[in-house]
């Protein structure tokens, strides 16, 4: 029988859930969160009296014997993604799931076979997509307003800022390898989502300054079948004056320029010379859950696939494991 709404349980009830994720599951159409998960019970509980879900477990056990959920979130730390999604499968489950995908390439392989022969569907979320600035550099593209795309340029440099929340992205057997394995998957992601498929990833990363184990800088190109060639910079530990946070796209007839993390858009072209101010949703997955939403009902196609998640699972191992 198809279903009329989607019922969801998160795994994963911390920080992520509490303003970006948790509540649009709420908001969206068709959907409605019935239960969450956390190890600890006491957490688990508070959150779910603080938004008044119904239900809560400290065992994902529990929860995904639900017979009422058809849907789960698993926003734990990625070392946990591959387990828990290959248990909500088996459970009958669809799934939305925290980006990175997985750990590895190896996982992220063992993740597209498991879906391939499921019934069920999974959506990485890559929430991104969705926003409005990104919509936006996807609209001007398709439209042609810098014609033919040469060459993307990202510069994402960064001084140290580790509060003790998030020191967990610093042990590369819980995030995958430090904080380029946090942020790095969106903007790959949407490297991907802008400019399709890719014949040629090469990069490198280290540990300049040694503060922890994981490496603090990595650099990378890619050459994607249409053309367009890619390099990108990441640092996490640098001079705080030094900061930068960028991606500029180079066309035959001008450049897109806009930051991550602020959302102005700036296009100067034969075509069109102007900047674009944009507003997020306050639960800025909302669009993105949506959308999910609408998949897993039958309503549009995959907004963001298992297979795309490999595609950015393979660049960042391409960018960061050492040969």
């Amino acid at each position: 029988m198809k279903n009329e709404s989607v019922v969801w349980g998160i795994i994963g009830c911390g920080d992520v859930a509490e303003v970006k994720s948790g509540p649009a599951f709420q908001k969206c159409e068709n959907s409605k969160l019935l239960a969450v998960m956390r190890r600890d019970a006491n957490l688990a509980q508070d959150f779910a009296k603080r938004h008044q879900v119904p239900l809560w477990y400290s065992k994902a056990e529990d929860l995904l014997n639900n017979k009422d959920i058809n849907a789960v979130y698993i926003a734990t730390p990625p070392f946990t993604h591959l387990n828990y999604t290959l248990q909500a499968l088996k459970a009958g489950k669809d799934v939305y799931l925290e980006k990175p995908m997985v750990l590895s390439l190896d996982e992220a392989n063992i993740l597209t076979d498991a879906v391939s022969k499921s019934k069920n569907k999974l959506v990485v979320a890559h929430y991104r997509r969705f926003l409005p600035m990104y919509l936006k550099v996807k609209s001007l593209l398709d439209a042609n307003t810098l014609g033919r795309i040469n060459y993307v340029d990202i510069r994402f440099l960064q001084p140290y800022n580790f509060n003790s929340k998030s020191t967990w992205r610093l042990n590369a057997s819980v995030s995958g390898g430090g904080y380029f394995h946090d942020i790095g998957p969106h903007q790959l992601d949407l490297m991907y989502y802008f400019f399709g498929s890719f014949n040629t990833v090469k990069g490198m990363s280290i540990n300049q300054t040694k503060r922890h184990d994981v490496d603090d800088m990595v650099n990378g190109l890619i050459s994607f079948d249409n053309d367009v060639q890619f390099r990108g910079i990441w640092s996490f530990d640098i001079n705080k004056d030094l900061q930068e946070d960028n991606c500029t796209i180079y066309g035959e007839n001008g450049i897109m320029k806009f930051s991550f993390y602020e959302d102005r858009l700036d296009v100067i072209s034969k075509n069109l010379n102007t900047t674009f101010e944009f507003e997020n949703p306050e639960n800025i997955q909302l669009p993105m859950i949506q959308e999910t939403v609408n998949y897993f009902l039958g309503k549009r196609d995959n907004p963001c696939s298992v297979e795309a998640g490999r595609e950015v699972s393979l660049i960042l191992d391409a960018f960061t494991v050492k040969k």
